[in-house]
């Protein structure tokens, strides 16, 4: 019998890097790709950005938000902060591709990124949860329960091909997250794994969470077979 075996995704770090150059760059790679480009995972940390989902509310941007660039994005959800200290990973994916298990379809493809997400912190003693109707991860217990520790936003085009990601708060600034109203949710407060207690290096959490997303996402290496 065949099986479908997982095609490796090409995974890039790129270092500290502006948001806009990569938001033109995650465009241009998709309007570029073909069926049979392989999928891509970018890592990166960005300087201090807000970005906007294609609906956001500027009212939710708040006293003290002037101090920081400000992008309108095409990805969905509201307005979120990346920073210093953070992972983010953008994730180039053709959701029509087969893989183990067959086809994506977004809800799935969501649902896989935050569990790549709890997958992670549960490794550093950290319980996440998922919020329904709230993208992103949450505190599962304890004094900062409902406390927000990772985002998702995403464009999925009607190829099925996507861009923009996830990022995941590790060692930050957190003030900024105060001048904004997190996601649309006014109040909201929002920690990061160091508020939380485990010092991690960034990188040590960027390969973490890079490695989670192609497993869960089934495009890993595949593992080598033993032969008799």
């Amino acid at each position: 019998m065949s099986t479908i075996r997982p095609e490796a995704a090409v995974i890039r770090h790129l270092g500290q890097a502006e948001y806009e150059p990569i938001f033109a760059a995650m465009r241009a790679f998709t309007d570029a790709r073909t069926p049979d480009t392989p999928d891509e995972l970018w890592i990166v940390e960005h300087p201090p950005v807000f970005t906007l989902g294609l609906g956001a509310d500027r009212g939710h941007l708040l006293a003290g938000a002037s101090a920081i660039p400000v992008v309108q994005t095409d990805r969905g959800g509201e307005v979120t902060y990346h920073g210093p200290g953070q992972v983010v990973i953008y994730l180039m994916m053709d959701l029509r591709r087969n893989k183990p298990g067959g086809k994506l379809y977004a809800r799935q493809f969501v649902h896989k990124i935050e569990q790549a997400i709890i997958n992670v912190l549960a490794a550093y003693n950290l319980a996440g949860e998922r919020v329904e109707g709230a993208p992103g991860i949450y505190m599962a217990g304890g004094p900062k329960k409902g406390a927000k520790i990772a985002a998702l936003g995403l464009k999925v085009r009607g190829n099925g091909c996507t861009y923009h990601g996830v990022s995941l708060n590790v060692g930050m600034d957190l003030a900024p997250f105060g001048w904004i109203n997190p996601c649309g949710y006014a109040g909201l407060e929002t920690v990061d794994m160091r508020s939380m207690g485990v010092e991690a290096p960034l990188a040590d959490v960027q390969n973490a969470l890079a490695e989670e997303l192609t497993q869960l996402l089934g495009v890993a290496e595949p593992e080598p077979v033993a032969q008799d």
